[in-house]
C-alpha cells in the first residue's frame, strides 16, 4: 500500500526552513519527500497543511494502560507516534514475583491500576515481550527505572547502598539495559529512589555510560534547593561521562524565581564544559504527579504497606503535619511551593472518593469537616497511596525561557487517569498554537524540531523523527494557522484541533483514511533497531 501526500507545507523536523512539497510512503517507510512524487495507491490533498514527523513524547506514563488499550488516544491524537517509557524511576520492570503487591500501590498513583494483568514478566525483557504480543498503537521505547532496579537488589527501605549492594545494582542495570532499554531513568523524589546518596547514582550512571545511554532524571529539587540539586547531577555527568537528560524541567516556587539567571547559568557552564545535557518540558504552570509526593521521604520507607501503616499511627501522622509545616532541608516540598489551594486531586482508586476529584485539598478538607493537610492524609490512607494530583507550581516567563533553550524538546508527562492535566491532551498542539503562531517563541520549523528530530537524536532513537527517504513512516499533517489545545485543567478530557492526519509506520491512525479498530501498526523500539 502506497500513500502520497501532496500540497503541502515540508518541516521536515530538521530545523531547516519549510519547502513546498509532500511526502510519499510506501509499506512502512517513506520513500520520497519533495516534490513531483511517484504516482501512488491513494492521494492526500493537504491543501498547504503542514506536513512533518510523527512527535516524539520524551516523558509519558502510559506504560501500563498501553497494555490493555494499545491505542492512547489523547497522545495520538495530538500527533505523538512515539512515547518513552519507563520514567521517574517507577515502572513496570524489573518486578520480581516476591515484590509485585508492594510495587503495585507503589505505582498505582503515577500508572494507575489494572486486575486484568498477571504481573508475571519480572524483567524489562518480559515487559517489552509482552507488550509486542499485544500490540502497540504508537511506537514505544523503555527507560529502566532506577527503583525497580533498587526494589530488586536491596528492597524498599530507606538506607544507602553497600559496596555490594552497588555491584548487584549495577549488575541488574546492566542486563535491563541488554534487553532493549533506551537508558536510566530515576525520579530522586520518589521512593525507593530518593534513598540513593551520589555513589549509587554515580555507579549507576557509569554503566549507562558505557552503553552510551542517557541518565534520564527527576532530580532532587526542582524548588528551594535546585541549584545545589543541579550542581550535584552534573557532577556525576563530570565523573561518569554520562548524558544527563533532565525531565520536566523547571523552577518550583515563586518565591525561587529569584535563582532563574542561576539555572540558566548552569546549564551554559555544562554547555561550554562540553557537558553532554538536554531537558525535555510540558508547557504549562502546573504539573501533575501522585499526591503522595507531599509526604516526606521517611515516609515511604519500606513500601506503600508501611506507609499506610504510619498514617494510622497518631504519632507519625503528627510528625508528616510537622514536617510538611516546616519543611526539610533539601526535600522539594509541593505543600509550600503550590499551597494547598494549588493542589488538586486528579483520580482516587475507588468511588467512596470519586467525589474529591477536581477538588483543591482545601475544598477537600471543607467537604470531610477536616484541615486540608488530615483530608488529604485522609484520603492517601482510604486510596491506599494511588491518589494523583495536579500542582500550580511556577512563572509563565520561566515555562517561555526554557522552551527556547538549544536543549528543551517537548514532551506530556501525561497521566491518564481520573481528570488529567490537560497536558495529556494538548502539550505538543498548546507549544504550536500558544507559544509559535500567538506569542512567537520559535519559529515552526523550530518547534517541530523540538517535536521530532531532537528527541529521535537525544535518545538514540534510528530512522525516526526525520522526514527522509528510508526513514519509517512516522507522519502528522496540521493546519497550522488552527492547531491548538482544548483542555483546561477543569475540563482536560479534549482533543486538540488541527491535528489533521497521523500515520504510524504507514498506518493511518487518525484523520481521512484512517481504519477503524486496525490492528496495532506501533512498534517496540529497541536501540539499533
Amino acid at each position: 500500500m502506497s500513500i502520497r501526500i501532496n500540497n503541502a507545507r515540508i518541516i521536515d523536523g530538521s530545523g531547516k526552513p519549510s519547502v513546498p512539497g509532500g511526502v510519499r510512503v510506501e509499506n512502512g517507510l517513506i520513500t520520497h519527500v519533495g516534490t513531483d512524487l511517484p504516482e501512488a495507491d491513494e492521494t492526500i490533498d493537504a491543501k498547504g497543511r503542514v506536513v512533518c514527523p510523527g512527535f516524539i513524547d520524551t516523558h509519558s506514563h502510559s506504560d501500563l494502560v498501553v497494555m490493555e488499550d494499545p491505542f492512547i488516544l489523547p497522545k495520538i491524537r495530538q500527533g505523538v507516534t512515539t512515547e518513552i517509557l519507563g520514567q521517574d524511576g517507577v515502572s513496570m520492570a524489573p518486578l520480581p514475583h516476591r515484590h509485585i503487591q508492594a510495587w503495585r500501590k507503589n505505582l498505582g498513583g503515577l500508572e494507575g491500576e489494572s486486575d486484568t494483568l498477571d504481573w508475571g514478566w519480572q524483567t524489562t525483557g518480559g515487559y517489552l515481550d509482552r507488550l509486542e504480543q499485544g500490540g502497540v498503537g504508537t511506537n514505544v521505547c523503555y527507560l529502566v527505572p532506577h527503583g525497580n532496579v533498587r526494589m530488586e537488589a536491596m528492597g524498599l527501605d530507606d538506607r544507602k547502598a553497600g559496596p555490594n549492594e552497588l555491584r548487584l545494582l549495577q549488575a541488574v542495570l546492566r542486563r535491563e539495559l541488554e534487553a532493549g532499554a533506551f537508558g536510566l531513568s530515576t525520579g530522586l523524589i520518589y521512593p525507593p529512589c530518593t534513598y540513593a546518596d551520589k555513589a549509587e547514582m554515580e555507579a549507576l550512571c557509569s554503566v549507562a555510560a558505557e552503553f552510551g545511554r542517557p541518565l534520564v532524571i527527576h532530580q532532587r529539587s526542582e524548588a528551594d534547593t535546585i541549584l545545589e540539586s543541579m550542581a550535584e547531577v552534573l557532577d556525576i555527568a563530570r565523573s561518569t561521562g554520562v548524558h544527563v537528560h533532565f525531565s520536566h524541567f523547571k523552577i518550583c516556587g515563586k518565591n525561587n524565581a529569584d535563582k532563574f539567571e542561576r539555572v540558566l547559568g548552569l546549564l551554559d557552564r555544562a554547555a561550554d564544559e562540553g557537558l553532554k545535557v538536554t531537558i525535555d518540558q510540558y508547557p504549562y504552570v502546573a504539573g501533575s504527579t501522585m499526591l503522595g509526593a507531599i509526604l516526606p521521604p521517611w515516609a515511604h520507607a519500606g513500601g506503600t504497606d508501611r506507609l499506610l501503616e504510619r498514617l494510622t499511627d497518631e504519632t507519625a501522622r503528627a510528625r508528616m503535619l510537622r514536617d510538611i509545616r516546616q519543611g526539610i532541608n533539601g526535600w522539594d516540598n509541593f505543600v509550600a511551593f503550590a499551597g494547598v489551594d494549588g493542589i488538586f486531586v486528579t483520580s482516587v482508586r475507588t468511588e467512596a472518593n470519586r467525589d474529591a476529584i477536581g477538588k483543591t485539598l482545601v475544598e477537600l478538607g471543607e467537604m470531610r469537616g477536616k484541615p486540608p493537610l488530615e483530608a488529604a492524609l485522609d484520603l492517601l490512607l482510604q486510596e491506599e497511596n494511588a491518589v494523583g494530583m495536579v500542582d500550580f507550581y511556577g512563572l509563565e516567563e520561566h515555562v517561555k525561557a526554557f522552551m527556547a533553550r538549544p536543549e528543551m524538546n517537548v514532551c506530556t508527562d501525561g497521566l491518564l487517569g481520573g481528570t488529567p492535566h490537560p497536558r495529556t491532551y494538548g502539550a505538543f498542539p498548546r507549544v504550536l498554537g500558544k507559544y509559535v503562531r500567538e506569542e512567537k517563541v520559535m519559529s515552526l520549523e523550530a518547534a517541530v524540531r523540538k517535536m521530532s528530530g531532537k528527541p529521535a537524536e537525544t535518545f538514540g532513537i534510528d530512522r525516526r523523527g526525520l522526514l527522509k527517504p528510508g526513514h519509517h513512516a512516522d507522519v502528522v499533517l496540521f493546519d497550522p494557522d488552527t492547531v491548538r489545545d482544548q483542555g483546561t485543567y477543569t475540563d482536560p478530557r479534549k482533543h486538540p484541533t488541527g491535528i489533521d492526519l497521523v500515520m504510524i509506520n504507514g498506518v493511518i491512525v487518525h484523520g481521512d483514511g484512517a481504519t477503524k479498530n486496525p490492528t496495532p501498526p506501533g512498534k517496540v523500539l529497541r536501540p539499533g533497531e
